[in-house]
């Protein structure tokens, strides 16, 4: 289990792996009103939650996530160049399960005395996310590093968001999961010679437990149906979804050598990823994203292509005030990219993909 002290000193200095620059990018943690999590009625669905949650009991992965004698010297063989993007990675993805394990824990201690099926589905998913988390950050001390969570807990600013923002990004995000990492894992069945680094072995139970964290949040929006009907609910899942496939697509393009040490190209594999989320959604949310359609990629190539621009800006000795002023521009055309991806129309989950509903 990952321990998460009470560091009341938040100047302590992190005495493991410093963590990357903050960015738009980059894994944020969440709170939210817990109250309002502890009221809520799920007699409409409680059934299916109950199921769930009896999924989450029988811990299909308490003894997978056990370290072999592979791990041993295999972050001697990376090159320099693979190792950078491997650990970025490492670092990025552990920090990203810790934030899903602080959240989950504070939900089931908050509510657990009022909502007692919900609090235990909640601590039932943060063992899981502490158990990945923990696992990953093994895998970074082979590289003699280690992110001190317990800083990170102290240390990291928290976005509040309503309940049903929660439902929305943690939905897409665990289901999204799902899909990026059983995509490498097949794609390691196909070409066992590209993995790099053992821990790709153990994806396709990891997957599992973030598909049943989906369904979880999924049964959660069934139960609470206010969050999935009407005008202003196609709006927000509408903006969660863009917001979650344009953060992956550019993030992933941006750092495409990562997926290059893979064996993979990062645009189709955000493709395929973002098609199989999409498609997923349409099983809860009433409307999803239009992603073949011809201008989706483009608008999102042209803000990848920005956001180089932008660091090109980083790079040059000027005054913090004249890269702002020369970034403007950048910033307002990325604006315009997203509203306009936002406003192309959407598909009827209904009718997108009826089979799957």
């Amino acid at each position: 289990m990952v321990q998460t002290p009470d560091i009341k000193n938040k100047s302590t200095v992190n005495r493991g792996k410093d963590p990357a620059k903050e960015t738009i990018l980059t894994p944020r943690f969440y709170t939210t009103d817990f109250d309002e999590m502890a009221k809520m009625d799920l007699s409409i669905n409680e059934e299916e939650l109950e199921a769930i949650c009896e999924e989450f009991r029988k811990d299909y992965n308490r003894h997978h996530f056990v370290r072999n004698k592979e791990f041993e010297g295999a972050a001697d063989k990376l090159d320099p160049k693979t190792r950078e993007v491997f650990i970025e990675f490492l670092e990025q993805s552990c920090t990203s399960e810790f934030s899903g394990f602080l959240l989950y824990k504070e939900l089931s201690r908050r509510i657990k005395d009022r909502n007692p099926l919900l609090a235990e589905c909640f601590a039932h998913m943060a063992r899981d996310e502490a158990r990945h988390a923990g696992f990953l950050n093994k895998s970074m001390s082979d590289f003699n590093l280690q992110l001190d969570l317990g800083f990170l807990t102290a240390n990291k600013d928290y976005t509040f968001f309503k309940p049903k923002f929660i439902f929305y990004a943690t939905y897409l995000s665990e289901k999204i999961g799902y899909w990026r990492y059983i995509a490498i894992y097949r794609h390691f069945e196909k070409n066992p010679n590209d993995k790099i680094f053992p821990i790709f072995n153990f994806f396709e139970n990891w997957c599992q437990d973030e598909n049943r964290h989906g369904d979880f949040f999924d049964a959660l929006m069934k139960a609470q149906p206010s969050t999935v009907r009407g005008f202003q609910a196609k709006l927000w899942c509408r903006f969660f979804l863009l917001a979650v496939f344009a953060t992956m697509y550019i993030r992933d393009v941006g750092r495409k050598e990562f997926y290059e040490a893979l064996g993979l190209n990062a645009r189709e594999y955000d493709v395929y990823v973002i098609e199989k989320t999409n498609e997923t959604a349409a099983r809860v949310f009433p409307v999803v994203l239009d992603v073949n359609h011809s201008s989706f990629y483009k608008r999102l190539e042209k803000i990848v292509e920005n956001n180089k621009r932008l660091s090109e800006i980083d790079k040059k000795k000027s005054s913090m005030f004249v890269k702002t002023i020369y970034k403007l521009p950048t910033y307002i055309s990325n604006g315009y990219e997203l509203i306009r991806l936002y406003l192309l129309k959407p598909l009827d989950s209904k009718d997108f993909q009826p089979l799957i509903r």
